[in-house]
């Protein structure tokens, strides 16, 4: 199973109650077989960043992007959350990190949602993911993002005014909102593409890779 994870086949072991494999378009050892000979390079692996995994209808909505990722010639990685823990005396949680570290290091691309997560930011976890994935040269496509701009969102939702100088700050507290009109803190929105959707993402980031393998073929 390790090596169907890296090869960056949907694994469905890190969800409760989902059978051991799911593949949109046949079984996942005939699929292998199809998309890996000599002939037909292996496609495109595309890591799932974001808080989908705590979804009450998550089976679902992995099935339906693994899917739009089959159609596209991509095929999808899962975060971890768990349930394919190995024997170990390590922590669970640092079970799960490694795992979501080695799929993202074996992925060729990251689609993420960056929809706020219990507040104003996203789920922390994925924008770490992001991070990494940014660090590691691999290209992020991000969706959920609000329209308007992240200082749009402070002031509607905290009680936000201008100093003397123009810089937008929290009343009480004067803490300074970031206000460069972008959706974003900027150390996001200058690394990243975003998409309106998670399938917009996905065809995004299949055109970003085929652009890639075109240059490089070049």
């Amino acid at each position: 199973m390790q090596a169907t994870a890296e090869r960056g086949m949907f694994c469905c072991r890190s969800l409760r109650l989902w059978p051991r494999c799911v593949e949109p378009r046949a079984r996942m050892d005939d699929a292998r077989a199809m998309d890996e000979t000599p002939e037909t390079p292996a496609r495109p692996r595309i890591y799932l960043a974001g808080p989908d995994v705590f979804r009450p209808d998550a089976r679902a909505h992995f099935v339906k992007l693994a899917a739009v990722c089959d159609a596209l010639g991509l095929a999808a990685l899962l975060p971890a959350d768990g349930n394919d823990r190995q024997a170990s005396e390590e922590a669970p949680e640092k079970q799960i990190y490694e795992a979501n570290m080695q799929r993202l290091r074996g992925a060729d691309g990251v689609v993420a949602n960056l929809a706020p997560f219990r507040g104003l930011e996203p789920d922390s976890g994925t924008v770490f993911e992001v991070g990494a994935a940014v660090a590691l040269g691999i290209p992020v496509v991000a969706y959920g993002v609000p329209a308007g701009s992240y200082a749009d969102r402070a002031r509607a939702l905290l009680q936000c005014a201008p100093d003397a100088s123009g810089v937008l700050r929290e009343v009480g507290s004067n803490i300074a909102v970031e206000d460069f009109g972008q959706p974003l803190n900027l150390m996001l929105a200058c690394s990243i593409h975003i998409e309106p959707t998670p399938e917009a993402a996905l065809r995004k980031m299949a055109g970003l890779l085929a652009s890639t393998r075109q240059r490089g073929g070049a």
